[in-house]
């Protein structure tokens, strides 16, 4: 598999180097800047305290940013089954994409083929588990939107190079708006949490409508209204199954 990775070093990084074991996770993240060289000037200016190991560009050329065995400033703060602070379990990827406040783009297919090159490379180099190749707004739901409802999760999944339900999507619709009751609406976020998205002590409205937008953006990718209905239902007790 032929690969080709351009060297662009960014200082935004933490020492000392961690061990290849130590890398659980992949986050995926688009860059939400109209502009690609202002994006990489930034990963870039030590200033900015931010970075990632990898740059994907509008026309599939990808930067090496920092190197894999240290710690890239990219999930911030962030949370995963038990996992805190991914920074340093997880290697970050940035994708060119205006993101949801500029004008949300699809992404492009060079970007798309040369994002699963680099995580068929990834996954195979540390052994990491699909079910642990995320999304930014996955980790973390009350902050982050992207890589958001375009990015092609199910696509990738064909390739075991993420996570998906195995349910007919068209089956399944029937079931959409259809509201849950207490009981029901307890028990999805119960799996939710089970699956992996942060937990918080006390119900929180807001931050439920945050979570909800996420698991929909990753899973029910095209509706995103905030509203748990009995599809989202269904496809959160399909995804704990499996």
């Amino acid at each position: 598999m032929w690969l080709k990775i351009t060297k662009n070093y960014s200082p935004n990084f933490s020492l000392p180097k961690r061990s290849k074991q130590k890398i659980k996770f992949i986050i995926i993240h688009y860059t939400g800047m109209k502009k690609e060289s202002l994006a990489i000037e930034k990963l870039c200016d030590f200033n900015s305290k931010v970075s990632a190991h990898y740059f994907i560009k509008k026309n599939g050329n990808i930067l090496s940013l920092v190197p894999d065995l240290y710690e890239a400033w990219h999930a911030g703060r962030s949370k995963w089954c038990s996992h805190k602070s991914l920074n340093k379990s997880s290697i970050g990827i940035e994708i060119q994409n205006s993101g949801h406040e500029n004008k949300y783009e699809k992404f492009t297919p060079n970007q798309i083929n040369a994002l699963k090159k680099l995580l068929k490379k990834l996954i195979i180099n540390y052994k990491i588990n699909r079910k642990n190749v995320l999304g930014h707004s996955d980790i973390s739901p009350d902050r982050k939107m992207d890589p958001g409802e375009k990015f092609p999760w199910k696509n990738l999944s064909k390739l075991k190079l993420a996570y998906w339900h195995n349910l007919s999507e068209k089956k399944i619709k029937k079931f959409r708006l259809k509201k849950l009751n207490k009981f029901e609406e307890k028990y999805f976020f119960k799996i939710v949490n089970k699956i992996g998205y942060k937990k918080i002590k006390n119900s929180n409205t807001r931050y439920n409508k945050f979570l909800i937008k996420s698991f929909q953006r990753r899973f029910r990718q095209n509706l995103v209204n905030g509203i748990a209905d009995q599809e989202c239902l269904i496809i959160s007790k399909n995804l704990l199954k499996s």
